[in-house]
C-alpha cells in the first residue's frame, strides 16, 4: 500500500506537469492512445500476477515446493510469447482504432510495454504468492521514478525543440509529437521494472526443499494459469473499456449535441470535443484514479491469505481477512472522496495552475465521480477475493454488466448534461458493481459482513468533509491561497476524522470478529 501511494504520487507528478505541458488537446491524444493501449495491456497482463500468485500460494500451502519453480518458468515462457503478440497486435491496430495518425503515433510508442509488462507481472506474482510484497512494492516505485524522469524529460525536450523534431513529422500536429514523447516514458518504466527483477533474482532465496516432489505437468500448469488469468484479464479489459467508452461517447456526443458549458477563446470549433475530453481524461480521471490503485494493492495483499484460508477450509480466518481488507479500503476511500468533493476547486487549481480553462470544465465532473470512486476502491479487493475462492470468472461477468450500464448512461446523460454525464454514469456503474460483488461473494464464501463498521466510516467521513468545508470557507474569507487552504483543511479534517472514527469504533464490541453464517 505504501508503495502504491508513492507510485501514484509519482504518477501524479508525471501526469500533472504533462497536462500543463500538453493542454487539453494534447492530453486528448495522450489519453486516447492510453485508452486504446490499456485493453490489450489488461488482457495480457492484469490477471497474470494474481493467477501466478494463486498457484504459487496454493502449491506452498499444500507443501508442493517442487511445483513452485515449474509454475514460474512455465508462466515466463508462456506469457512472454503472449506479451510479444500483444505488442505486435497493438502496433497493427493503432491507426485503425484511433482514427488518426496523431493518436497512432502515441500508441506505437507505448506498444512495447505489453511485452515487458507480462514479464514483470509473472515476477510480481511469483513473490506475491509467497506473501512477499516487497519486490512488487519496490518495482512499482522504480517504475514510477523512471516514468516521471523519462516521460517529462522527453516531452519537455521535444516541446522545446519542436522546430527540429517537426522536420521528421512534417504533417503531424506538434502536440501529438509531444504526447508521443511523453508516453514513451511509460514503456521505458516497464523496461526498468523488468531489469529490477533480473537483478534481484540473482540474490533471491531458494524455495524451501522437502520430501514432497509432486509436480504438475507444464500442460496442467498452463491450463490452470489460463483458467485464472484469462477471466481476470477479460474482466480488466471490460474495466478499461470504460475509458474507451468515455473517449468515443464524450467526443462523439459533444460533436453531435454540442457542449453544455462555456469553451475558452482560441479553441477552434472542431477541436472543442477533443479539448473537453482531454481535460476530463487528463484532469478529472487522473485525480479519480489515484485512490483506487492504492486499495487495489489491498486485493493483491489479501489474495494469498484468502487462498490459503479457502484451501484449508478455515472460515474464521477467511472472515477476518475479508473484513480487514474491506474496512481498510473504506477507511481510505471515504474521507478521501469526501475531501476531494469539498475541495475540488482548490485542489485542481493548485495541481493544474497553468490550465485554468481545463480546470473549470472538470470541477463538477470530479465531484460527481466521487461516489463511484468509493465503490471502486472497495470492489478491487472483492475481485481478488472472488478469484482466491475459485470464482475467477465472476468479476468478468460483473464488469460486463457495469460496462453496459456505463455505455447506456453515457449516451443518455452526456446528451443531457454534457461531460458531467460521463461522471454520473461512471458512479452509477461502480455502485451497481459493488452491490453485485458483495452479494455474490457472501453467497459463495459463507462470510457474513457486518454493516455497522461501514456506517461508522461513512459518518466519520461526513464529519471530515464538514470540517474541511468550514476551514476552507473561513480561510477563503481571509484571502488565503490554494495551498494554504488545502493544507490546513486536510490536516484539520484528518484529525477530526481519526478522532471520530476512534471514538465510534471503541463503542463497537468484537469488531474484528465478524459473525459467520
Amino acid at each position: 500500500m505504501i508503495s502504491a501511494i508513492v507510485a501514484k504520487g509519482l504518477g501524479a507528478v508525471f501526469k500533472i506537469p504533462l497536462t500543463n505541458l500538453l493542454g487539453g488537446v494534447g492530453m486528448s491524444y495522450f489519453s486516447s492512445a492510453y485508452s486504446l493501449f490499456m485493453p490489450v495491456y489488461a488482457l495480457t497482463v492484469t490477471g497474470l500476477s494474481s493467477a501466478v500468485a494463486r498457484m504459487i500460494a496454493q502449491s506452498i500451502a499444500l507443501g508442493m515446493y517442487a511445483n513452485v519453480k515449474k509454475v514460474r518458468s512455465t508462466a515466463l515462457i508462456m506469457f512472454s510469447l503472449v506479451g510479444l503478440a500483444g505488442s505486435i497486435f497493438t502496433l497493427l491496430i493503432a491507426e485503425f482504432f484511433s482514427g488518426s495518425a496523431e493518436t497512432a503515433l502515441s500508441v506505437a510508442m507505448i506498444a512495447p510495454a505489453v511485452f515487458f509488462g507480462c514479464i514483470m507481472s509473472v515476477e510480481r506474482g511469483y513473490y506475491e504468492g509467497m506473501s512477499n510484497m516487497y519486490p512488487t512494492a519496490i518495482s512499482q516505485v522504480v517504475e514510477g521514478i523512471i516514468k516521471v524522469v523519462a516521460g517529462l524529460f522527453l516531452c519537455g525536450y521535444v516541446t522545446e525543440n519542436m522546430d527540429v523534431i517537426i522536420k521528421y513529422f512534417p504533417e503531424t500536429d506538434p502536440r501529438a509529437i509531444s504526447a508521443a514523447a511523453g508516453i514513451l516514458g511509460v514503456t521505458l518504466s516497464s523496461v526498468g521494472a523488468v531489469v529490477f527483477f533480473a537483478v534481484i533474482n540473482i540474490f533471491r532465496k531458494k524455495v524451501p526443499d522437502n520430501t514432497e516432489k509432486t509436480v504438475m505437468s507444464r500442460k496442467e500448469i498452463a491450463r490452470e494459469l489460463f483458467k485464472n488469468a484469462v477471466p481476470a484479464g477479460i474482466g480488466a479489459v471490460v474495466t478499461n473499456l470504460t475509458a474507451l467508452i468515455d473517449m468515443w461517447t464524450v467526443i462523439g456526443c459533444i460533436t453531435y449535441f454540442g457542449s453544455r458549458g462555456a469553451v475558452p477563446d482560441g479553441i477552434a470549433t472542431e477541436e472543442i470535443p477533443h479539448f473537453i475530453y482531454g481535460s476530463f481524461a487528463g484532469i478529472a480521471l487522473t485525480v479519480f484514479n489515484l485512490v483506487p490503485s492504492v486499495t487495489n494493492m489491498l486485493g493483491k495483499g489479501v489474495l494469498p491469505c484468502i487462498t490459503e484460508s479457502w484451501a484449508n477450509h478455515d472460515i474464521k480466518s477467511l472472515s477476518g481477512n475479508t473484513m480487514q481488507a474491506l474496512i481498510t479500503s473504506a477507511v481510505i476511500a471515504v474521507p478521501t472522496a469526501f475531501g476531494i468533493a469539498v475541495l475540488s476547486p482548490e485542489i485542481l487549481g493548485f495541481l493544474f495552475s497553468k490550465q485554468p480553462e481545463e480546470v473549470n470544465i472538470c470541477i463538477t465532473p470530479l465531484r460527481l465521480l466521487m461516489p463511484g470512486m468509493i465503490c471502486l476502491c472497495i470492489s478491487f479487493p472483492l475481485f481478488s477475493m472472488l478469484q482466491a475462492i475459485g470464482k475467477a470468472s465472476v468479476p468478468l461477468k460483473i464488469m460486463v454488466l457495469g460496462t453496459v450500464i456505463k455505455f447506456a448512461g453515457n449516451l443518455l446523460f452526456i446528451s443531457l448534461m454534457g461531460v458531467e454525464g460521463a461522471s454520473v454514469s461512471t458512479s452509477i456503474c461502480y455502485i451497481v458493481i459493488l452491490i453485485v460483488s458483495v452479494r455474490i461473494y457472501k453467497k459463495h464464501s459463507g462470510v457474513k459482513l457486518k454493516l455497522m463498521p461501514f456506517l461508522v466510516i461513512a459518518y466519520s467521513g461526513g464529519m471530515c468533509a464538514g470540517t474541511a468545508y468550514l476551514v476552507c470557507e473561513i480561510m477563503k474569507r481571509h484571502g488565503a491561497g490554494n495551498f494554504s487552504i488545502i493544507a490546513l483543511s486536510v490536516v484539520t479534517a484528518g484529525i477530526v476524522y481519526i478522532a471520530v472514527l476512534a471514538i465510534c469504533f471503541s463503542g463497537l464490541k468484537n469488531i474484528r470478529k465478524p459473525v459467520i453464517d
